[in-house]
């Protein structure tokens, strides 16, 4: 039995592909006014054209991180709850570095109250090293037993799956547009 089918691995490429499409093009639209303002609106598509293909490595390189990590997981699983755990996974992962970037986007202060108690604390790293590993790992434990043990979930995944797929299939399409427009501004 193969461990991956060609549909499984362009499946499991279009899920890697999503969240880093989605994340740069909400960074390049928040950063678009701003290189408009200092340059001019070319400028800022051509901003946008390279986080787009930068994207696209990442993406690349991401999926074949994950194919390699997807030989870990045993072949008594079918091809379809693979993809969907590894996707899954994927997914998680981008929500986690989304969510780290934000924190610093934003700028979002600890509150005072919660720096007084840790303060407080013998040993405060470890009570929020402790804190993160268990929120870390319930959001990979979950997810990781309902795809595994969970027909419907299973279900579920694959379809919100394939939504995902027909949208990224656009976000390659502007990856390519994307390329020429980069080789237009460096002829």
């Amino acid at each position: 039995m193969r461990q991956y089918t060609k549909q499984g691995l362009w499946s499991l490429f279009l899920i890697c592909a999503f969240p880093l499409h989605l994340w740069t093009i909400i960074l390049a639209f928040r950063d678009f006014s701003w290189v408009t303002e200092r340059t001019n609106s070319w400028d800022a598509v051509g901003v946008l054209s390279y986080g787009l293909i930068f994207a696209f490595i990442e993406s690349v390189a991401v999926f074949l991180v994950t194919v390699l990590l997807g030989f870990l997981i045993s072949k008594k699983w079918g091809e379809d709850r693979r993809i969907a755990l590894l996707g899954t996974l994927v997914l998680v992962a981008s929500l986690w570095a989304m969510t780290s970037y934000l924190y610093f986007m934003l700028q979002v202060a600890i509150p005072a109250e919660t720096i007084a108690f840790l303060t407080s604390l013998a040993h405060p790293l470890r009570l929020l090293y402790a804190v993160s590993l268990a929120l870390a790992g319930i959001t990979v434990a979950l997810p990781t037993y309902l795809v595994l043990r969970s027909e419907k979930f299973m279900q579920g995944v694959k379809a919100f799956f394939e939504r995902l797929s027909v949208l990224t299939l656009f976000y390659l399409f502007f990856d390519f547009v994307g390329l020429i427009i980069v080789i237009v501004r460096n002829i």
